[in-house]
């Protein structure tokens, strides 16, 4: 691919995290073009391998291979695996040598293991000064205490944002997906592409360090905002919005449809559509604070009018006029909507075991987004087998066969051989 679809060409990533806050960064690194090494454990890899079901299972019926966890698939594409025992000796010293080669080192380690095990910044910065170095971690390097565990699901209670999710009368209830952990990978993603920048201008590297908890409250934006501007605690709005109206789910005659009506023209668009002027004209829903002070009468109405009709058709009505607006999809759905209207939101890999395997594409688009000259968008390579490339990557460090295979022998490095 040209450069404008591999910016971080050369960049060098070695991903010694787990699970999904920096799997996930890593991930995005590779998706920019960045040769990521993934450190793994020979006897068990990470966490997620084994974060099933559901399991994709071999192409071949009659395969011995084990089949792979979807979780793990979902956040390891575009990656090399390297399982080696840093309890052995020489493992823990092929690691040191694959950080000292690298740009980025990525860790998420209880605080104070990285320095046990010599990875930690200030002794790899000594011998590699350009290094970007991140830390992820729940709760942050100052909270205390500092080795506190921060599952998502715990940092989803203590930020504020479980409080603040579920129906209004209802119970607080976490977001469906792992919000935290994805929040934090972008924003680690975003610190070490900065620190790159600076390192690549400079010489010198950087520290940087994103936890759950600081992504969560960030990641509130406008509510958190909401509580420090009122001093109050925001409430749980279900699936409306505290301070735009109409901006909700509605019911129609077969399914629900959501509107977004975010300003005062939208929502005149969306009562011609209606064909209620009188809505329109109506001083009570003038203006959108109006219409926040008096949303139950406004709601009422709207909410009868929308049962009148199909989501459908609604939807065809509605797009024309240009107001937003979604049928409230499931997730298959979602995805083969998106497929069917254009823009792929699938990749197609060759998984050494399990054939061809369809992957979510990234979140951005490099370039214009159209496929290659060839015809057809050059994928990724798939999530790789646990030790895939242990063999390769002690060569390419310049490790002579015999002492690969005196690793092998003391069952300190894990391979997984494909024809």
């Amino acid at each position: 691919m040209s450069d404008a679809h591999n910016p971080l060409a050369g960049i060098r990533v070695t991903d010694l995290s787990r699970v999904l806050a920096g799997p996930y960064a890593t991930m995005l690194l590779s998706d920019l073009g960045a040769e990521v090494v993934k450190v793994e454990h020979p006897g068990t890899g990470d966490d997620t391998r084994a974060w099933g079901p559901p399991w994709a299972q071999p192409a071949d019926d009659t395969s011995t291979a084990a089949p792979q966890a979807a979780y793990y698939l979902s956040v390891n594409r575009g990656k090399r695996s390297l399982a080696v025992d840093m309890k052995h000796p020489d493992g823990l010293a092929a690691v040191r040598e694959l950080c000292n080669s690298s740009h980025i080192v990525i860790q998420n380690f209880r605080p104070g293991t990285a320095e046990r095990l010599g990875l930690g910044y200030t002794e790899l910065s000594s011998r590699n000064p350009a290094l970007v170095y991140c830390s992820i971690s729940g709760f942050g390097p100052n909270h205390d205490p500092p080795a506190r565990p921060g599952f998502d699901v715990v940092v989803q209670a203590e930020s504020g944002l479980m409080s603040v999710t579920g129906p209004a009368d209802g119970e607080p209830s976490k977001v469906g997906v792992a919000i935290t952990d994805v929040l934090t990978g972008l924003n680690a993603a975003v610190a070490i592409l900065g620190a790159l920048t600076q390192a690549q201008a400079t010489g010198v590297g950087a520290h940087v360090s994103a936890s759950l908890i600081n992504s969560a409250l960030s990641g509130l934006v406008n509510v958190s905002q909401h509580a420090l501007v009122t001093g109050e605690e925001p409430q749980r709005q279900g699936n409306a919005h505290a301070a735009i109206v109409p901006y909700q789910a509605f019911p129609t005659a077969d399914t629900e449809l959501v509107i977004a009506a975010g300003n005062d023209a939208l929502y005149q668009r969306l009562c011609a559509v209606l064909g209620r002027d009188d809505l329109a004209g109506d001083p009570r829903y003038a203006t959108n604070s109006d219409r926040v002070a008096h949303r139950a009468e406004l709601t009422a109405e709207l909410s009868a009018e929308f049962r009148r009709r199909p989501a459908a058709e609604w939807t065809k009505l509605l797009v024309a006029a240009g107001v937003p607006v979604g049928q409230v999809r499931g997730v298959l759905d979602a995805i083969r909507t998106a497929d069917a209207v254009g823009d792929a939101a699938t990749m197609t890999v060759q998984h050494p075991q399990l054939g061809a395997l369809e992957l979510i594409r990234p979140g951005f688009r490099l370039g214009s987004g159209e496929p290659t000259e060839t015809g057809a968008e050059v994928a990724a390579p798939a999530p790789p087998l646990l030790g895939q490339h242990s063999r390769e990557i002690l060569c390419e460090l310049g490790w002579s066969r015999d002492r690969i295979a005196a690793l092998l022998h003391d069952g300190a490095l894990g391979v997984a051989d494909v024809d």
